[in-house]
């Protein structure tokens, strides 16, 4: 049982890519202005992420890396490329989407646009 767990903890990185496969949690909110998406991106910095919006899609990629000169003995922590898409429910106006990044958490606000706020007719008499 010993060797068993000795072969486990000497697996390199390379040799299980799947670990370092992941999926960043995403939260996507409607608010009276337009939507607001979250993303949970941990330990990354703000060049390690693309945001795209194309056709009401909006896109989210990148990826977390490790210390390449590392030689881990133990590997919790996710890593690697990712990419996050997501059909948003409304028009958007894409000239005033902004994008932050603050303690690990990227917000990417997406107004609506005027059109798609909507009017009220008022109802006329006869």
């Amino acid at each position: 049982m010993d060797r068993l767990f000795e072969r486990i903890s000497a697996v390199e990185r390379e040799d299980c890519p799947a670990l370092g496969d992941w999926v960043p949690s995403l939260d996507l909110a409607e608010t009276g202005d337009g939507l607001v998406v979250t993303l949970e991106i941990p330990g990354m910095e703000r060049q390690d992420v693309e945001i795209s919006l194309r056709e009401g899609l909006l896109t989210i990629k990148g990826e977390k890396r490790r210390e390449p000169e590392a030689r881990y003995h133990h590997v919790e922590r996710a890593c690697g490329a990712f990419l996050r898409s997501v059909r948003l429910p409304v028009v958007v106006d894409a000239a005033r989407v902004t994008a932050t990044v603050k303690n690990g958490l990227l917000t990417v606000t997406l107004p609506r646009t005027p059109a798609a706020r909507g009017t009220t007719i008022p109802i006329g008499r006869e």
